[in-house]
């Protein structure tokens, strides 16, 4: 599969005072049927003997998990990225990393191609209903210019266009601490790579720009970031066994979090000042990262860095990163890592005295993450385009971490131990 194949998701908010609001998950028959119906549709692709044929005609392939996992503790829920409403707790669970995707391609042109990507898992309303995440048009007048236009997946994060393919990469999910806060998978617009050769490698540079079209959970609530507005560049130099990656995106968000009643509440009582500081409408997030990777023959190793920044006061600016590395031993390869995400607290008084000061700082601290997690696992491929994973997951962080998990209780210690399993696949 080319890059092209896979696409990635998106994330959410943190949990906090929010999360003590009750929710109403969709029933059970209605995730269950959206999950069969895609199930349907792959098993009648993969039986077609004449999906996919050779010399650039119309192909259709997939991936897919299947996952196990479950949680040490049920004083919190982890989650593989915060576009989940819920995650795990002490009882096994299918649905954190569970995923199935299909993508279509077709050659219009000589230069010109087509492409569309749907993909099933578990989604910020509970269900997982298959979900359009990619769906452009590829224009590519010589081979060292690509342009795209339409339904794109987001990449300003080095790797994060195949974080869903779970066969592309040694975890079972990219790490949580990371990629886990992630807010958007695609957007709705146009992107330009330019690749020249440099040296004895080759120098990519890309620009992209768009609309984005998703929502996020906020316990029984979800934050509508429909039209606002993503935009971004990456340069990436790849040598050898080497690639290299400095990236920067920004989106200015055209709604703000669903907090209509505290807004209220301030501006009746003349805090306009701390209302509009707290407002995500109109407000910049920056995010700023660096990558490195090595492949080249048994071993892989990986290591990651993020900047993120908020004008609004009601998100904490975070950094984080991981390193992981894996060795090859024939069909085993054991892997293990390690990240970390920290969040600097802001400070803002209303004027309205310490009981409201504290009700806006308890909201506030729901973006608060300081924690890592040391990682062990295993990968075996036993047989061509199929891998068996085991994983271990340690988490350790201050109680005060909230911002990756969901529905932590006021006893919560910020440790967590993840047990997983999972069959990656691709066809």
């Amino acid at each position: 599969m080319t890059k092209d194949s896979y696409n990635t998701s998106g994330a959410g908010r943190g949990s906090g005072c929010f999360s003590r609001l009750l929710r109403k998950p969709l029933p059970w028959w209605t995730r269950r049927a959206s999950v069969a119906a895609v199930v349907l549709a792959v098993s009648t692709a993969a039986q077609a003997g004449d999906v996919t044929s050779e010399g650039g005609e119309f192909s259709l392939r997939g991936f897919g998990t299947l996952g196990l996992a479950r949680s040490s503790s049920s004083q919190a829920e982890f989650v593989r990225d915060l576009s989940q409403p819920d995650g795990l707790s002490t009882h096994w669970s299918a649905k954190t990393d569970s995923v199935l995707g299909l993508q279509a391609n077709f050659p219009a042109a000589e230069n010109l191609e087509a492409v569309a990507q749907a993909v099933s898992r578990y989604r910020y309303d509970g269900s997982h209903d298959p979900e359009l995440t990619w769906a452009f048009l590829k224009f590519e007048p010589n081979p060292n210019l690509s342009l795209r236009g339409g339904r794109l997946g987001t990449e300003f994060y080095m790797l994060a266009d195949s974080r869903l393919v779970g066969y592309s990469y040694l975890p079972i999910r990219p790490p949580n601490d990371y990629y886990g806060a992630l807010p958007f998978s695609y957007i709705d617009g146009a992107d330009g790579l330019a690749t020249l050769p440099l040296g004895e490698g080759l120098l990519r540079s890309k620009l992209f720009a768009g609309l984005i079209r998703e929502k996020a959970p906020l316990a029984n609530r979800q934050w509508d970031m429909n039209r606002s507005v993503m935009s971004g560049a990456y340069v990436d130099y790849q040598q050898g066994a080497w690639q290299w990656r400095l990236g920067y995106a920004q989106v200015k968000f055209k709604k703000d979090l669903p907090l209509a009643d505290l807004h209220q509440l301030l501006e009746l009582n003349g805090a306009m000042d701390a209302s509009k500081a707290l407002s995500m409408a109109d407000k910049l997030s920056r995010f700023y990262s660096a990558g490195a990777v090595y492949d080249s023959g048994p071993l892989q190793v990986q290591l990651m860095l993020s900047r993120t920044q908020h004008d609004s006061k009601v998100f904490e600016n975070s950094h984080a990163g991981y390193l992981i590395a894996g060795y090859r031993l024939n069909k085993v390869t054991p892997f293990a890592g390690f990240s970390w995400t920290r969040s600097s607290s802001k400070q803002l008084s209303t004027g309205l005295g310490p009981v409201m000061d504290a009700t806006v700082a308890g909201i506030m601290a729901d973006s608060h993450s300081d924690q890592h997690t040391a990682t062990l696992g295993l990968r075996w491929d036993f047989r061509q385009d199929m891998a068996l994973k085991a994983q271990l997951d340690a988490v350790r962080g201050s109680p005060r971490s909230i911002f990756p998990t969901r529905w932590e209780q006021p006893n919560y210690n910020g440790r967590l131990n993840i047990v997983s399993l999972a069959l990656d696949f691709v066809f």
